[in-house]
């Protein structure tokens, strides 16, 4: 015996909600086979639900789309930063800076291990450590580094905070369709199990053959378990035999 499965994905909630209205639109009210308040409650939520899938989808494919170039961005800033990190580091091998200038930058002067630079929040606490390390210890006499300058640094990590704002405000934007696609969700989900409820009691006297087959008709879907499925097969199978 086949069961009633409710939607669940956005398309299938879509196609629910559009065999009803087309039922709705086509059937007088007094043969509908739920009430014309439903029938309201469907017009109601419709735009709604399409109007929520079409903002999400454009948020997610907004968010997709300049996450590639985010990702480019943050990786120069890593590079640079990585990179300043080693001069100043082989020009201390060179012996032509004492150790002790690590601690500018918010590094220990015992060793020349690179901090960890693989997440954005790594990033952003080391690029302003090297930024204002490096000009203070100009500004007390020190010489610049080069190949890269503090300045091309600079320039690549304000490109990175820039594109960081602007990608979190993506996913600021991507959770709150989110939130609303699922709060419309929930009122979808409630409203098509009222309607289908309404459309089996409808026809509930009816053979449960002609019962389905009557209720797929305003979009009520049913769906064979798997043991169901084989068991048609290999009565098919043997009836094709004989």
């Amino acid at each position: 015996m086949p069961y009633r499965r409710l939607p669940n994905t956005d398309q299938a909630r879509m196609r629910a909600i559009e065999a009803a209205l087309e039922k709705g639109k086509r059937v007088p009210i007094k043969d509908l086979a739920f009430s014309y308040l439903s029938l309201e409650k469907l017009q109601s939520i419709y735009p709604r639900l399409s109007g929520a899938i079409r903002q999400l989808n454009a948020a997610k494919q907004n968010q997709f789309d300049k996450s590639r170039e985010y990702g480019e961005i943050f990786k120069k800033s890593k590079l640079y930063l990585t990179h300043f990190i080693q001069v100043m580091s082989f020009a201390i091998i060179r012996e032509e800076m004492k150790p002790d200038v690590r601690k500018y930058y918010g590094l220990d002067p015992n060793t020349q291990r690179l901090p960890a630079l693989n997440l954005e929040k790594d990033v952003l606490e080391w690029g302003e450590k090297i930024i204002k390390g490096e000009q203070q210890r100009c500004m007390q006499g020190g010489s610049p580094i080069y190949s890269p300058s503090i300045a091309l640094v600079k320039v690549h990590f304000e490109s990175f905070i820039e594109a960081y704002r602007h990608q979190k405000m993506l996913q600021n934007i991507t959770n709150r369709a989110s939130d609303q696609m699922n709060q419309i969700r929930d009122e979808a989900d409630k409203l098509i199990q009222e309607v289908w409820n309404e459309v089996e009691e409808k026809f509930a006297l009816l053979p449960d053959d002609v019962k389905r087959d009557k209720a797929a008709n305003y979009g009520v879907t049913y769906v064979y378990r798997p043991s169901e499925l084989k068991k048609m097969e290999a009565d098919k199978l043997q009836t094709n035999l004989f």
